[in-house]
């Protein structure tokens, strides 16, 4: 699959997008895609390279229909999703890879009002024009409807590193930690290796263990201030002080 990056360059180019606009609703030839376009044989021929060296396109060699040499056709193969988030306190880029499943098998995946438009589909080879409109009017009112629910999580997600931000800077001095802490809100709950986030030049003051020493020590103790949790270990553990049961504390208690 053609990777993120490469996806990007290609398609900032305008010209490059109107030529995919073509080629994803059906096979074309270079001339024919330089007399829709208008630009030269020559410049539409330079774009269909590079995409298909990036592989987002493809080409064929076919049979020429007046007996000549075979012709070049290109085409589109490719099924994936690139989503940009970028907002105060976000920026998410990521390509996602379309399912291929049968119509039967994504409907495990489809939402409530997705479900019939797959079975109605399943099985069939041929839709004519007029069905093919009223189930893409459908399909197309859902997903404008997830995009809309979509939205208003992404803006709720921004609401929420917004006010973690505020904090942010009170809790952790240093750019080296707030620059780890970021990364782990960007993945919450998943391995994160820390060494590469930060170069180990920009270390000047002090060390990878000792800061991530630093940034264990604050979060423990903002779990351990947090009413109604606790910290399961071993018997033989040797907890931080600040984690040890309170004598005081289990007196008032009582």
């Amino acid at each position: 699959m053609t990777d993120l990056d490469t996806a990007l360059k290609l398609l900032q180019n305008t010209v490059r997008r109107e030529i995919l606009e073509r080629l994803v609703k059906e096979p074309h030839y270079p001339m024919q895609l330089s007399d829709l376009i208008g630009i030269s044989q020559q410049a539409t021929m330079k774009h269909l390279k590079e995409m298909e060296r990036g592989g987002l396109v493809e080409s064929t060699r076919v049979p020429s229909e007046k007996g000549g040499p075979p012709r070049t056709i290109y085409s589109v193969e490719k099924s994936f999703s690139i989503r940009i988030d970028l907002a105060p306190d976000m920026f998410k880029c990521e390509q996602r890879k379309l399912p291929q499943d049968s119509p039967i098998r994504l409907s495990n995946q489809l939402p409530t009002d997705g479900k019939p438009l797959a079975e109605f589909i399943a099985g069939r080879r041929k839709m004519s024009v007029v069905e093919g409109l009223d189930v893409l009017h459908e399909l197309s009112n859902s997903l404008e409807r997830l995009d809309q629910q979509r939205d208003a999580l992404i803006a709720l997600h921004q609401h929420i590193r917004s006010k973690v931000s505020q904090s942010l800077t009170d809790e952790f001095q240093t750019y080296e930690e707030r620059a780890v802490i970021q990364k782990i809100l960007d993945t919450p709950r998943k391995p994160i290796d820390f060494t590469t986030l930060i170069p180990p030049e920009m270390l000047i003051h002090t060390s990878m263990e000792d800061l991530l020493e630093s940034i264990r020590t604050k979060l423990e103790r903002d779990i351990a201030r947090r009413e109604g949790q606790f910290i399961a270990t071993q018997l033989n553990t040797d907890l931080r002080w600040y984690l040890m049961p309170s004598k005081k504390r289990s007196n008032s208690d009582d």
